[in-house]
């Protein structure tokens, strides 16, 4: 048992600094769009990449999960059954791509003249799906090293050619999706041996076992792919692709938090089903979230603080994001908090999932995206790229809030709400005062002070009762030890 422990750890952390690193690599693209493409430009590359991560939802179809349920049954029928279907699908979904693709960019909003993004669009989808199961396999063969590879030198050969097709060759909107679906046939090229390793056939019983499992799974994850890109198409269709990339671009650095609430979320999982039914379990899951939730407190003050003068430093006449896209800025905090809830939804899982209370889960992430799509039809209009952040920290709130009841049902668990009180209290109050006194300044002077703000947040927790004695005691022994040259054991 210790030895399977182990070596899913070492997976959970390939797999983690994988995901860590193609969101990095990703990000690195977009001071980039700013540099190299117009606010409408990086606006229509925001709503067509929202549309291909709703429609990869569907071309999949939870399809990777029902193989891997079924893999251990028949292992050659599944995966010939599987692909077979795949292929089947894939075909049937692209032919509308392939064949009206003026149409389709008009209806999403692009204007006809967007058709050849839709051929790209389709070449993606497609070049995506194909490497789905052979993704699957290794992941079976617990081949977490060659996932992360693959997947990785995917991520780093669309960012090298971006570079090259935008700053070399000047091909804008266009080269962005020739990038990607270049870099989404390398897998191919590089797993062939996985998805060639058997025919595709249909095997009547297998195909219906299949598709019985994965299809249920289907709303769900249209549901919360919603909730995550479905602002950007309504914003486009209320506002203009310029709307959106003012949006988009602010809207990536919350990638601060999300990747805190990612690599939260591989680790947490395993973590509380290992310890569902020790009775130390409900304290530990609420301390959890304690902890959790002040370290996202602090990178939501730290990061409000400082991201106006990062963006804007001067690094030898350049900066990381251009000064068209300043003023989507002030959406920041509140993205911020929007993931921040939504690794509170998170941490509400475990009693849901523990209790195999799963159809609750279900429940809130439908409610999640209808109320997302409401929200942002309502506050757009009025508040514009405001109203989409607050459309989806609204949705976060309600998915955590439903996934709270279903679990205070399943199993109480003792959360330490006079803690996160206090924690939301102090960090009400530095937000407060830097809206109320440094908004919008910058310069040596105002960022030395946004710094040392950020860097009294644990300061101001301890003067008003947030930390127990015993952490105290534990985090000033522990000062003790470094101030004195010993590290602590």
């Amino acid at each position: 048992m210790k030895k399977d422990i182990g070596r899913l750890g070492g997976e959970s952390l390939i797999y983690g600094l994988s995901t860590v690193a193609a969101r990095l690599l990703n990000f690195l693209l977009m001071p980039f769009y700013t540099h190299y493409l117009p606010p409408s430009g990086y606006g229509v590359v925001a709503a067509v990449f929202s549309y291909i991560a709703f429609l990869n939802i569907i071309y999949h179809y939870g399809l990777d999960q029902a193989y891997m349920r079924h893999r251990s049954e028949d292992a050659a029928r599944a995966w010939s059954s599987a692909l077979a279907c795949l292929l089947a699908t894939t075909a049937l979904l692209t032919a509308p791509f392939l064949l009206f693709p003026s149409a389709l960019a008009e209806l999403a909003g692009i204007g006809p003249g967007g058709g050849r993004l839709m051929l790209y669009t389709a070449a993606i989808l497609a070049l995506d799906t194909l490497s789905l199961l052979p993704f699957t396999e290794l992941r079976m063969r617990h081949k977490a090293l060659r996932f992360a590879l693959v997947r990785t030198a995917s991520i780093a050969l669309n960012v090298a050619l971006n570079v090259w097709f935008l700053a070399g060759l000047g091909l804008g909107v266009e080269g962005v999706f020739l990038a990607s679906a270049l870099a989404a046939a390398l897998p191919l090229l590089l797993l062939a041996d996985l998805l060639f390793s058997a025919r595709p056939s249909f095997d009547r019983g297998m195909v219906r076992s299949l598709l019985s499992f994965a299809l249920p799974l289907l709303p769900a994850g249209l549901g919360s792919m919603a909730v995550q890109v479905i602002d950007r198409p309504i914003m486009l269709a209320l506002s203009g692709a310029a709307a959106v990339g003012l949006y988009q671009a602010s809207y990536r650095l919350g990638i601060f938090m999300m990747l805190i609430v990612s690599m939260f979320d591989a680790a947490w999982r395993p973590f509380f089903l290992e310890r569902a039914g020790k009775p130390e379990a409900p304290a530990v899951f609420a301390r959890v979230l304690t902890y959790f939730t002040a370290l996202g407190a602090w990178t939501l003050v730290a990061v409000s603080l400082l991201i106006e003068d990062a963006v804007k430093a001067d690094l030898g006449g350049f900066t990381l994001i251009h000064r068209d896209y300043w003023s989507g800025l002030a959406i920041v905090p509140v993205v911020l908090l929007a993931y921040l809830f939504n690794g509170v939804y998170v941490n509400f899982l475990a009693p849901v999932i523990i209790a195999k209370r799963t159809g609750e889960i279900l429940k809130a992430t439908l409610a999640g995206a209808a109320a997302n799509v409401a929200a942002n039809f309502l506050l757009i209009p009025p508040f514009g790229a405001m109203g989409a952040a607050l459309a989806t920290l609204l949705s976060y709130l309600l998915m955590a809030a439903l996934v709270f009841r279903a679990g205070r049902a399943a199993g109480p668990v003792p959360y330490e709400w006079d803690r996160l009180a206090r924690l939301a209290l102090v960090t009400a109050v530095f937000l407060a005062g830097h809206y109320a006194l440094g908004y919008g300044s910058s310069g040596p002077g105002p960022f030395a002070l946004k710094s040392a703000a950020a860097l009294l947040f644990p300061a101001a927790l301890w003067l008003c009762g947030f930390f127990r004695p015993g952490e105290k005691a534990e985090a000033a022994a522990l000062l003790s030890r470094f101030t004195r040259g010993k590290p602590a054991a």
